[in-house]
């Protein structure tokens, strides 16, 4: 299957034989960058299938935080290229929710056996996410209505406009409106799911926010409407945020 990629790798020599490789494995490359700012740019003005992306970048910006806006802003895949294989560093890379490694130096089978795994994976993702849309679609109209809290011994109706987000609090959970919040028995997995997913978002396995109260994202929070405070988001769901927004 032969792809659109786009390079991302501060040494020119590295650059050149990685475009070398993959033009001979059959893919196009549609652009290089050396830095992650202009590999932000280039993904965006080219929307390639897939990015190789070096995780030791020089400049302002790590190939890790480049990856995760490219894959959470388009949705593009992300390979990174890396001369350490040391735990420490693939667990800082995790976080970018990769498509695959590959080590240097490498060997032109590697490349062609993880783009290849890379792409496959991705166009199954793809269909999940196709799939899971078509449930939340149904969900959210079968849950369209106001969410009954029982709160202080009574069922309280909360409508769902009015709430700002959800926090956790050991067996509890805190449901905030604008003037108030709603303590009540329960889990956040539970509440979660009588929530409508095209209007709320677990940005933290202890925060659900409502996305269009949302005012800003100021990483690694979101800043809510109304002096409503900030929110932390967690490592594992930046990305899917960032997806989000960039669909509304």
């Amino acid at each position: 299957m032969a792809a659109r990629i786009l390079v991302v790798e501060d040494e020119a020599i590295v650059r050149k034989d990685i475009q070398s490789t993959l033009e001979k494995l059959g893919h196009s490359v549609v652009g290089t960058a050396a830095e992650g700012s202009t590999a932000i740019e280039v993904a965006e003005r080219e929307r390639p299938d897939l990015v190789l992306m070096d995780i030791m970048l020089k400049g302002d910006m790590s190939g890790i935080e480049a990856a995760m806006i490219i894959h959470g802003a388009y949705g593009i895949p992300v390979i990174f290229l890396t001369a350490y294989s040391d735990e420490s560093t693939l667990s800082r890379a995790r976080v970018a929710e990769p498509y695959g490694y590959i080590v240097k130096p490498f060997k032109a089978i590697d490349v062609q056996t993880t783009v290849e795994m890379a792409l496959h994976r991705h166009a199954h993702d793809a269909e999940v996410r196709r799939e899971r849309d078509a449930l939340h679609e149904m969900a959210t109209r079968e849950s369209a209505g106001p969410l009954f809290l029982k709160h202080q011994g009574r069922q309280v109706r909360v409508n769902l406009e009015d709430i700002y987000y959800i926090s956790a609090l050991k067996d509890y959970v805190s449901v905030h409106v604008k003037d108030r919040r709603y303590i009540v028995h329960g889990t956040m997995k539970s509440i979660e799911s009588r929530l409508p997913p095209d209007k709320f978002m677990r940005i933290h396995r202890s925060f659900i926010v409502r996305l269009d109260k949302v005012e800003a994202i100021d990483a690694p929070h979101v800043i809510m409407e109304d002096g409503k405070g900030s929110i932390p988001i967690g490592d594992s769901y930046y990305g899917k945020l960032l997806e989000r927004v960039a669909l509304k």
